[in-house]
């Protein structure tokens, strides 16, 4: 405060450089109430990035903008609710649970968040269906065909399954009574496996810990350093689509020097550009997390995540991968069973994914007569 006061006094405007979204905001008008305190007649502007790069900071500052009163109230109106909720609901389940349990809760105070209460109920919610489920056993019939020594096909039953023996051994009986199989149909089509949408900030740590077995906490700490290192876009994002202005070409263009995903990124130049697919959430305060710069020095979790951003941002501007799916339907004693084969024509995205599977599956049922 004592900085801002005495900086101000030499000063003709105030520029704010809080992070874009609503806490940045509430912050930028202490900052403004502060310095007004000293110099009522400052001019202010609001510097709206979300990414430290020279292009970015240089943008900011060509369209500066007034701040957001709105937003700033905004945050006001939900920190004074949290407030006199919490202390409400924290009083009051005191009181009570200190009344029902006497002996062990008489010095206790039983808090209360407005956010952190109810998240804990689904979770206790959670937990105490997974304690009440009862398993219950169940049969099925398997049909295989092994048209040689190397190779076999599993048919799955079009009943799924059933939950009486009997009923389930009586039709497996009919089906070894006569258990010659005749096809159905055989039906092709063709199939898409979608590549990934943009990243925010919860799916960033969702597939961190599962692709990358690095958790949530640790996740958040190495992007918060890459961001500041101007190596990606700010990592703390409810946005999944990518605005119109963002030009992706050029972030992809910065890709294009890497050895392992360099000519992934010119094909996508070459093709027609980033074709990125949406998805349907905004925050309108930052984009979605991608690489804003290319390195190579990184090293450890910090390189393995700069790659992973990477490469989902690149599979993202790509192409779905395409296959086509072959679907054989027999019968056996008026029972039918099916089974299908994919076969991969274009892998696209999959030549710079590899957190994602998709394997040709061949399928030799055709061969049943």
């Amino acid at each position: 405060m004592r900085t801002l006061e005495r900086e101000v006094r030499q000063c003709q405007a105030l520029v704010i450089w809080t992070d874009c979204d609503r806490e940045g905001e509430n912050i930028g008008f202490e900052i403004i109430d502060v310095c007004k305190a000293v110099k009522p007649n400052v001019q202010v502007f609001r510097a709206r990035f979300s990414e430290i790069t020279p292009n970015s900071i240089r943008r900011a500052c060509e369209t500066l903008t007034e701040p957001d009163i709105n937003i700033s109230d905004a945050v006001d109106v939900r920190q004074e609710l949290d407030l006199r909720i919490g202390a409400s609901f924290t009083r009051f389940q005191t009181l009570r649970l200190q009344k029902i349990f006497p002996e062990s809760l008489s010095d206790q105070l039983i808090s209360y968040g407005s956010c952190q209460f109810p998240t804990l109920g689904f979770v206790v919610e959670r937990f105490k269906a997974i304690q009440a489920f009862v398993p219950e056993t169940f049969f099925k019939i398997k049909v295989v065909h092994e048209p040689n020594e190397e190779e076999s096909v599993e048919f799955s039953w079009k009943r799924h399954r059933l939950f009486n023996h009997t009923a389930c051994l009586v039709l497996y009986q009919m089906c070894m009574e006569d258990p010659m199989a005749k096809v159905i149909s055989v039906t092709s089509k063709p199939k898409s496996k979608w590549r990934p949408l943009p990243l925010d900030t919860v799916e960033l740590e969702k597939l961190a810990s599962r692709k990358l077995r690095i958790s949530a906490k640790e996740t958040m700490k190495i992007a918060e350093k890459l961001y500041t290192q101007g190596f990606i876009s700010y990592p703390r994002t409810e946005t999944n689509m990518f605005p119109q202005n963002l030009n992706l070409t050029m972030l992809v263009e910065q890709q294009t020097q890497d050895n392992e995903w360099g000519n992934f990124a010119q094909r996508i130049l070459e093709s027609g550009g980033p074709t990125p697919r949406n998805g349907n959430k905004s925050d309108q305060a930052h984009p979605p997390i991608h690489p804003t710069k290319y390195t190579n020095s990184l090293q450890g979790n910090e390189k393995r995540l700069y790659e992973f951003i990477v490469r989902h941002f690149l599979a993202c501007c790509s192409k779905d991968a395409q296959g086509q799916e072959v679907t054989v339907e027999i019968e056996i004693a008026e029972e039918r069973f099916s089974a299908s084969g994919l076969t991969i024509i274009a892998r696209n995205y999959l030549e710079v994914y590899p957190y994602d599977k998709w394997y040709n599956k061949v399928n030799t049922a055709q061969n049943i007569t």
